[in-house]
């Protein structure tokens, strides 16, 4: 089987990608690609099936788990699909933003898709959306993968500025002149993105070739998805969200995949840990918040063991 570099942007001849847009209950149109194995028969990929939902962080951002949904693909479970959030990338830009409705908005991708059952593939925010999916839609997930997720509460946000401040030192006087721009430009914002990103990753040497790849087409999303998003998860309390996933079905497996070194803490995923029914946690030594970029071939193996 061809094994792919994930921090590389060359597609594997092993897979197919099929963009396709995907319309809401409510109109909203919703980018996705459709990406398989080469090899995949058309009478198996057009029955419903098992697949791979994949889910990208911010919220108010874009799809960057081309990589993962390579390897997904690969493994031959299904087929595994991207999509961009609304009001970000090449979705729509469209409220309401809440957590219901793009929960509503995975369902279309899931049902649009074909697939009766998924693995959820989530990313820092889009782990929790995967998780709410999972909380609010159990018979629809067979399975659960939780990337560089922010866990149940909001006790770690301290932590990560005290952290990001020192990461951004270097640039902070630049950083703080483009973020206080009443009307930025896509380039200034994408300029106080590319700062921004580069601190998530640990290695000085390769963080800003990796952050303008995340940026590559750049897009300028709708600012009152971040905004409305993060304020309404404020409202969601610790205690019963465990409560919650304490009584998902004991079938719901997880996989919990940190970089040690995110800006994030990662003791901030423990209770979710603890209070889930079937968990298995991978910690990657020298990645950061985005693992499937630092340490690739690590990061691979850890979801061909968690799913094969």
């Amino acid at each position: 089987m061809h094994r792919p570099n994930l921090a590389s942007p060359a597609v594997s001849p092993a897979v197919l990608t099929a963009e396709t847009f995907v319309t809401a209950d409510d109109a909203c149109r919703l980018w996705t690609a459709r990406v398989t194995a080469a090899d995949t028969s058309a009478a198996t990929e057009t029955a419903p099936s098992h697949g791979h939902v994949l889910i990208h962080g911010g919220p108010g951002f874009w799809d960057t788990l081309a990589p993962v949904a390579t390897v997904l693909a690969e493994l031959g479970n299904g087929p595994a699909v991207r999509w961009d959030q609304r009001g970000g990338g090449r979705s729509q830009h469209q409220g309401p933003y809440t957590l219901d409705r793009f929960t509503a908005d995975l369902d279309a991708v899931r049902a649009a898709h074909g697939l009766d059952r998924v693995t959820l593939v989530g990313h820092s925010w889009g782990a929790t959306l995967a998780l709410h999916y999972a909380l609010t839609r159990p018979e629809r997930v067979g399975a659960l993968i939780y990337i560089s997720g922010i866990g149940l509460s909001w006790d770690w946000r301290e932590e990560h500025n005290a952290n990001f401040a020192a990461a951004i030192a270097p640039n902070a006087a630049k950083f703080a002149a483009l973020r206080a721009l009443e009307r930025p430009t896509a380039g200034q914002e994408r300029e106080a993105d590319l700062l921004r990103l580069a601190c998530d990753f640990p290695h000085p040497a390769t963080a800003p070739a990796l952050a303008r790849s995340l940026l590559e087409p750049y897009f300028q999303s709708d600012p009152k998805v971040g905004r409305n998003l993060n304020a309404e998860m404020r409202t969601l309390t610790e205690a019963e969200l465990i409560e919650r996933c304490q009584a998902l079905p004991q079938h719901l497996r997880t996989l919990i995949i940190d970089g040690a070194k995110d800006l994030r803490p990662r003791w901030s995923v423990d209770s979710l840990a603890a209070a889930l029914p079937d968990v298995r946690r991978v910690t990657l030594e020298s990645a950061g918040h985005l693992p499937w970029l630092d340490e690739p071939e690590q990061f691979a193996a850890a979801l061909r063991t968690f799913l094969e």
